[in-house]
């Protein structure tokens, strides 16, 4: 069961998204400058302004709000998505996230990612991400699907089923692999988009150590038939 830690729009959450990009940002050197500069933060911003002005019912300036923030950052956020604390974008450019979309505390997203829905129908379409997630660049997770806490998207995967808990997920579609050592929230953030399974690779291998095995028990096969055939007279 993924908790999801409502934004309060107060203070100590603006001030925490500060102290995100802090921690998972090497190139960040100072509080003036992540606030000045940094567009993931202003779009994150200006989601939470909108969101506070959509759950209280004015959400035609909600939308021009996120409106304003799309042209401004090219980050486009639907004021009803619901988004937890220290959310970090870094980069941020192309990343869209809709209406329905939940996601939890500490979640990082590269430039490019899309959190979609695959829907006509007014209900729940687009996904909820964990706690703790990372996803990575260009990845599309679409849908009405869970993506489970500490998991990783690779970049440029396509997501459209259930991912567990503790998950690495690569390709198209995408290729759930369980993490040989789990990540908990007592771990550092996990930013390692870049380190994916060869899943192929390891299927490949996997039939060729196969194949190998087969070859050799019918070299032993055809060695003990022909140790059974009688001796030329």
């Amino acid at each position: 069961m993924i908790h999801i830690t409502e934004d309060r729009n107060d203070s100590s959450t603006l001030f925490s998204d500060v102290e995100a990009v802090l921690r998972r940002d090497p190139a960040a050197r100072t509080r003036i400058e992540v606030i000045l500069a940094y567009p993931g933060l202003h779009a994150l911003w200006m989601y939470r302004v909108a969101h506070r002005l959509w759950m209280r019912g004015s959400r035609l300036t909600a939308r021009i709000i996120s409106n304003f923030a799309r042209r401004l950052t090219g980050i486009e956020i639907h004021p009803a998505a619901t988004i937890g604390r220290r959310l970090f974008i870094d980069h941020g450019m192309g990343i869209v996230i809709g209406e329905t979309a939940v996601i939890g505390d500490d979640v990082t997203l590269y430039h490019g990612v899309t959190l979609g829905g695959t829907s006509l129908e007014k209900k729940k379409r687009h996904p909820t991400i964990g706690n703790r997630v990372t996803i990575g660049a260009g990845a599309k997770i679409l849908g009405d699907i869970l993506i489970g806490d500490d998991s990783r998207i690779g970049a440029n995967s396509v997501v459209v089923r259930d991912v567990p808990s503790n998950s690495v997920v690569i390709g198209i579609p995408g290729q759930v692999v369980r993490r040989t050592i789990p990540h908990t929230a007592q771990d550092a953030p996990d930013l390692h988009h870049e380190r994916i399974p060869d899943v192929v690779g390891q299927r490949v291998r996997e039939l060729s150590s196969r194949v190998a095995e087969l070859e050799a028990a019918i070299a032993r096969l055809t060695a003990t038939q022909k140790d059974k055939q009688p001796a030329d007279e």
